[in-house]
């Protein structure tokens, strides 16, 4: 299993701010330090390069967020002080989806602790997402031929309005997003498929609606799985409005990642938004998606084999 992390993931946006800037590399320390991950596993990614993120982002967008000459609209509408830390964390979080992507079609799964920012738009970032690191990283294999088909399975509590409009008309991009009804942003976009769900919704009833809605998902016979495994959806998130537990988004994770690898369909997890109360909770739940993701890839693979031998 390759896991891509770089300590340029931190960017510097003041004390107090309402995103935790500090979960990649809290994330990945608790996966060191309780065994769930070894170094050996650990990539640093390289940053992704300015004509891999023009193949989404509007050339006057890319210019102006490296030069710190955004707007102050422009930067309240994104949510984070500009910097040069943030340009740099930017490329980087993107560049680290890409090479998961690569990752992922040779092995059958992979990961990055970060990216998933789905409320970037191709000329202006929102909601505290600068690039949108799928959209790039989508991009990128298609210009190489490497992909055509693509799935984005979107379970952020806030739905992925970015994504939605980049991908608008696109056939072969099939929009997935999962999300609460009353939740940021106001206005939504229109995914292939969104699902809007009742504020206090609790984890069967959100399992149940997933799963229900994997056929569709499936449909067009992905070549990838984007999977933005956010942890907000969480009953203790301050952003979230759902309350789905610890548990219960685990085994979401599985349910998404079962049907990826009995499809045998390639997955990157990414991990999205995540804001609790407590931010152990957040990190737990990021955490759980790289355990499921070894658990259902490695253990399954595992005992798939040794069924062919024994067979």
């Amino acid at each position: 299993m390759q896991v891509f992390y770089t300590p340029r993931y931190y960017a510097d946006i003041g004390n107090g701010h309402i995103f935790p800037i500090r979960k990649f590399e809290l994330v990945r320390d608790r996966l060191l330090a309780d065994g769930s991950l070894h170094r050996k596993e650990l990539f640093e990614p390289q940053p992704a390069t300015v004509e891999q993120i023009r193949l989404v982002h509007t050339e006057d967008y890319v210019s102006r967020l490296c030069s710190g000459t955004l707007t102050a609209k422009e930067l309240r509408r994104l949510g984070l002080p500009w910097s040069e830390s943030l340009v740099r964390r930017s490329f980087y979080a993107t560049g680290g989806t890409i090479a998961a992507a690569y990752a992922a079609l040779v092995e059958g799964c992979a990961s990055n602790l970060a990216g998933g920012t789905h409320h970037s738009f191709a000329d202006r970032g929102e909601g505290f997402c600068v690039f949108n690191d799928v959209a790039v990283a989508i991009r990128v294999l298609r210009k190489e031929g490497l992909i055509r088909r693509v799935a984005i399975i979107d379970c952020d509590v806030h739905q992925g309005n970015g994504t939605a409009t980049i991908f608008a008309g696109d056939e072969e991009t099939f929009t997935f997003s999962i999300h609460g009804a009353n939740n940021y942003p106001l206005f939504k976009a229109r995914s292939s498929l969104d699902i809007e769900l009742p504020d206090g919704t609790k984890d069967d009833e959100y399992l149940d609606c997933l799963i229900s809605h994997f056929p569709a998902v499936f449909a067009a016979d992905p070549e990838i799985v984007f999977f933005l495994a956010g942890a907000d959806p969480y009953a203790g998130d301050k952003l979230g409005r759902l309350a789905l537990t610890i548990d219960g988004l685990r085994r979401r994770d599985v349910c998404v990642l079962r049907e990826c690898f009995e499809r045998e369909v390639p997955v990157v997890t990414v991990m999205s938004g995540g804001y609790g109360k407590d931010i152990n909770d957040t990190i737990e739940i990021h955490c759980n998606t790289i355990r499921m993701v070894k658990e259902v890839f490695e253990l399954q693979s595992a005992a798939r084999s040794l069924a062919g031998r024994l067979a």
